[in-house]
């Protein structure tokens, strides 16, 4: 045994330490860097744009609502957008259905030109609509058929059940009312400012809002021009809408539970579903499984992939005006 030997510690331990803590530090850095640049660009593109002139409005309970019509004669038809759409996406199918109907499309509080009042949520949504459909006087022997694409259609579902005979007819258009929760991770990474900051580059390229126009509509759709991009982009830059933005993301995007489903399918209002033969959001199978789900007759697949109202308003319109006929003889 040797006494009073004194063990030294192994020098890559303190090496590593040492590693550690510049590491440390150097993200600490990078990160105050980045929040630095991202509040400073935030403060220089926070100037909203302007709106579009000529658009009409309407109260709607407690939204002043921006909306479009199309059309002087026949039963009557609302146009419900989805999440971050507005009344103009209809615009060609407006302008088909208006040959035979009486069209009106509304910007949902939040999006768009529509006054921003929350809460964002599908009750809400469904809310504006049914006093929408009051102020413009459709009610009575006038009421109208709703038709909801995307995630407007849980708006439309609800408006169905709520309404009652305020309602004639409801549609489902590429959407399913399903719930669609946001992945868990993004509510911790994209916090603020740099959510903020993200939303407004993306915005700013006109790459990104081609990029995910045409993925959603595909090729039978008539690329952007540059004031096509400014249709899809200014309504997400007008006063409020970063705000109503984040609060429909907290409030999760519209949906129906099983229960107010169950409710849609015992309801007598005339009910139709209709899909895109190659939406990249929904199995080929969905289509089918939502008409079950609501209990509307078998559905319609038509040509085009999310954005059906776009690429194939002709035979979107014939879905419409066949549910209408539908609607007509149901609601006597």
């Amino acid at each position: 045994m040797t006494a009073g030997k004194t063990i030294s510690p192994r020098p890559g331990g303190g090496r590593a330490r040492r590693a550690l803590r510049r590491l440390l530090l150097g993200t600490a850095a990078s990160v105050l860097l980045l929040t630095v640049a991202s509040l400073i660009f935030n403060a220089a593109t926070a100037r909203p744009a302007g709106r579009p002139a000529g658009l009409a409005y309407v109260r709607a309970g407690d939204v002043q609502t921006r909306y479009r019509s199309w059309g002087t004669a026949g039963s009557p038809v609302v146009l419900i957008p989805g999440a971050f759409e507005t009344a103009d996406t209809f615009a060609a199918l407006g302008a088909r259905l208006g040959a035979d109907h009486r069209v009106y499309a509304l910007d949902l509080t939040g999006t768009g030109y529509s006054q921003p009042v929350p809460p964002f949520t599908v009750a809400h949504f469904a809310a504006q609509v049914l006093a929408f459909t009051s102020a413009m006087g459709l009610t009575g022997g006038n009421s109208p058929v709703l038709v909801g694409h995307s995630s407007g259609a849980a708006v439309a579902g609800l408006a169905a059940i709520d309404g009652g005979q305020r309602v004639a007819g409801v549609m489902f258009l590429d959407g399913d009312a399903q719930p669609l929760p946001v992945p868990s991770f993004l509510r911790y990474l994209i916090i603020g400012p740099y959510r903020t900051t993200v939303l407004r580059l993306g915005l700013r390229s006109d790459w990104a809002v081609r990029g995910i126009y045409s993925s959603q509509c595909g090729p039978a759709c008539p690329r952007l021009t540059a004031a096509g991009v400014e249709v899809w982009r200014r309504p997400l830059q007008q006063p409020g809408a970063e705000s109503a933005l984040w609060g429909i993301l907290a409030a999760g995007i519209p949906a129906l539970p099983g229960a107010q489903l169950d409710m849609l399918r015992a309801s007598r209002v005339a009910k139709s579903v209709v899909f895109g033969a190659d939406d990249p959001q929904y199995a080929k199978s969905a289509p089918a499984q939502v008409a079950s789900r609501i209990g509307a007759p078998p559905p319609t697949v038509i040509p085009g992939r999310h954005l059906t109202m776009i690429s194939s308003p002709s035979q979107l319109a014939a879905a419409i005006r066949a549910l209408c006929v539908r609607a007509a003889a149901s609601y006597r």
